[in-house]
């Protein structure tokens, strides 16, 4: 069975360990610098600009945390109003099939809807073909004519 709830600060081991994952997956491991404490402030301040809605899989008597979705407001002046932002979506892969992924999408289209927001957005990485599949099977589009600029580390400097 398949719960989604919003993350409480006894999740953030859970957390940190799922981004953990996703970042191995990705081959991006090492880019991973964030702390239970940086996710905590982050999650669990007064006013927190970062969401993360948790997916649990209960069988046979035994819940465990299946996947995260990890997201913030953003803004769209073309529509004039929020949208979202999806930052990481991740499924363990030994619980992928069970529509976990989608019913953590849906939820926040469920938000979308509900708080009339503009659009749900994420990047995946080109290569990804498996999750590019995904959310084609969504129903999602992607914006091939869009590139995606970063700045950090010294760029970021004054």
């Amino acid at each position: 069975m398949l719960t989604i709830r919003a993350a409480q600060p006894a999740d953030l081991p859970n957390i940190l360990g799922l981004i953990r994952e996703l970042a191995s997956y990705e081959k991006l491991l090492h880019e991973v610098a964030a702390s239970s404490q940086d996710l905590r402030a982050a999650l669990f301040c007064e006013h927190p600009r970062v969401f993360c809605d948790i997916a649990e899989w209960s069988e046979r008597d035994q819940k465990q945390t299946a996947g995260i979705a990890l997201w913030f407001y953003n803004y769209s002046t073309f529509r004039g109003r929020h949208g979202i932002y999806l930052e990481d979506l991740f499924v363990r892969p030994q619980l992928r099939g069970k529509g976990i992924g989608k019913a953590l999408l849906l939820t926040l289209v469920q938000r979308c809807a509900a708080e009339r927001l503009g659009r749900l957005e994420w990047a995946v990485l080109d290569w990804n073909e498996p999750a590019i599949r995904f959310y084609k099977s969504l129903g999602a589009k992607p914006l091939n004519e869009w590139t995606v600029f970063r700045m950090t580390g010294d760029a970021l400097k004054p």
